[in-house]
């Protein structure tokens, strides 16, 4: 039976990305030796490292001035990274979900953090609309998609402090205008690669400006004047992030991943609004087009486990909803194919045939 993966993260890798990795993993370039065991200061692994940063740059269309550097710690890691190395005495943050909270909670420990709004009143069910971002805050960070919640910032906003982005979970989903940010940021495990590397889009000149003392790992400028191999980078998932990137060129770039992500999303959401069974649980306008969610509704609330035994006995993976917000949630990244998201609604249709 053919397995539809709709897990959040770690998640769905086109075929290419994972038949080109396992080859690796047994004889990476040629060398006789494993990607998992060559040097990550060979010429072979050096060259990947810097065609992954090129790629970046194309696909991106990343400005002069800006770096791409590879880290570990995931996304975590940069919720104190960031403030640690941009926060002179105050930064303004969206609220947005869990990850936000996080991100928030981190920026606390480096000075004075405002929530220019928030959308936890309705269980971050909205993305905040007509907020002020401080004009003497260092900085304005915000999360572009909420995996646990379903919503996603699906423009680039104009920010008139330097703009820090989360964008883990819808990186290379759409065409970005990367000049409008300071830094783009994510763990690669939810559209790019496995779990292990985390991508920092950085501009140049607005690092140096803090007078703290910042520790030699957690300086970004470390690692950009290293061409990220300061210390031993993760390799395995940096040749799987260059692969999906290889694939997603050779698919027709962003232009085409945002064209085909739309039509998915089209296909789920039209039938969570036809059918008497579901509803959706965000706010129309702020829908995710990566994880989309979605729950009976009331009256069908007893149905919820017997939804899911039928689904995974169609081949549904990974479809049960966050905790936080229960029923169910359909992660639809760039390598999901449309025929996946089709599979799902029919078997939506067939249930509701069976229980409406």
């Amino acid at each position: 039976m053919k397995k539809h993966n709709f897990y959040a993260g770690p998640s769905i890798l086109p075929q290419y990305t994972i038949q080109n990795t396992a080859q690796a993993v047994i004889d990476f370039a040629g060398t006789g030796l494993s990607i998992m065991e060559i040097s990550h200061r060979s010429k072979e692994f050096t060259a990947v490292i810097e065609e992954t940063q090129a790629l970046f740059k194309e696909l991106l269309n990343i400005p002069d001035g800006y770096s791409v550097i590879f880290l570990g710690g995931g996304a975590s890691l940069q919720f104190a990274m960031i403030p640690f190395n941009l926060m002179r005495k105050k930064a303004a943050y969206l609220n947005t979900g869990e990850w936000a909270t996080k991100a928030i909670k981190e920026a606390r420990f480096f000075g004075e953090v405002e929530v220019v709004a928030s959308s936890e009143d309705r269980n971050f069910s909205y993305i905040p609309k007509d907020f002020r971002i401080p004009t003497d805050a260092d900085y304005f960070h915000i999360t572009s998609n909420n995996t646990i919640y379903g919503t996603e910032i699906r423009h680039d906003m104009d920010s008139p402090v330097t703009l820090v982005a989360d964008m883990s979970s819808d990186i290379f989903s759409r065409p970005v205008d990367v000049s409008k940010y300071g830094v783009i940021y994510g763990g690669a495990q939810k559209n790019l690669a496995p779990a292990g590397v985390t991508f920092v889009i950085i501009r140049n000149d607005i690092l140096g400006k803090t007078e703290r003392q910042i520790p030699t790992m957690l300086n970004y400028q470390t690692h950009i004047s290293k061409g990220s191999m300061f210390n031993t980078p993760p390799c395995l998932t940096v040749f799987s992030a260059l692969q999906t990137l290889k694939w997603m060129k050779d698919q027709g770039g962003v232009q085409e991943m945002a064209k085909r992500n739309a039509e998915k999303a089209a296909i789920l959401y039209t039938e969570i609004d036809r059918n008497r069974l579901f509803r959706g649980t965000v706010a129309k306008e702020d829908r995710s087009v990566m994880n989309i969610c979605f729950v009976m509704n009331d009256e069908y609330k007893d149905l919820e486990k017997e939804f899911l035994e039928m689904a995974s006995s169609r081949g549904m993976i990974g479809i049960k909803g966050h905790r936080s917000v229960g029923g169910f949630r359909a992660s639809t990244y760039n390598a999901l194919p449309r025929e996946s998201v089709e599979a799902l609604v029919e078997v939506m249709k067939d249930f509701e045939q069976m229980k409406a």
